[in-house]
């Protein structure tokens, strides 16, 4: 089984308030694998986190060191970018993640069997991805585990490069 793990699209992550240039050019790149994998891969497991908080955000430690309320759950902001929603469709799962990454993602795709490669894309590559493909990697060390470099995009271009090569180095593939 393949699972493609979707991080993090979300509106305040490609449009809203801590969007930027290259978060809001890879929506249309990451829509078009969706509908690849899925095609390609029809009996497929399909994941997408989203980053949840609460109205008190501010007051976690993310929100002091970030103090830009973000994916406040249930606002426009929390949602999946349209056009990332459109190609997930219905057939899907979802992670809410209260931090930058999921300890819960390993446990949901066990779920659904045992993989036989995990394929990771979304925002940001410098934090929430490398965040998610580390705890994969320490869930399911002998999977092969592929970061889709052109589905991905970080805070700024050299950490989102910075982001890759720290992976490539923890044996990541990196397409």
């Amino acid at each position: 089984m393949k699972v493609l793990v979707v991080i993090d699209m979300q509106n305040d992550f490609t449009t809203g308030v801590l969007g930027n240039e290259q978060t809001a050019d890879v929506v249309e790149r990451v829509a078009a694998k969706i509908s690849d994998f899925r095609q390609s891969e029809p009996n497929s497991v399909i994941i997408a986190t989203l980053d949840t908080h609460g109205a008190d955000y501010l007051q976690t430690q993310e929100g002091r060191n970030l103090p830009v309320e973000h994916c406040i759950k249930d606002t426009r902001g929390w949602q999946l970018d349209p056009a990332v929603a459109a190609a997930l469709g219905q057939n899907f799962t979802t992670v809410e993640k209260g931090s930058f990454g999921s300890t819960d993602l390993p446990r949901v795709i066990a779920e659904n069997g045992f993989p036989d490669e995990i394929q990771m894309i979304g925002v940001c590559t410098d934090i929430c991805v490398i965040s998610n493909a580390m705890i994969l990697k320490a869930a399911f060390p002998e999977v092969p585990i592929r970061i889709i470099a052109n589905c991905c995009a970080g805070v700024t271009q050299q950490s989102h490069e910075n982001a890759l090569s720290a992976m490539r180095a923890c044996q990541f593939i990196i397409e």
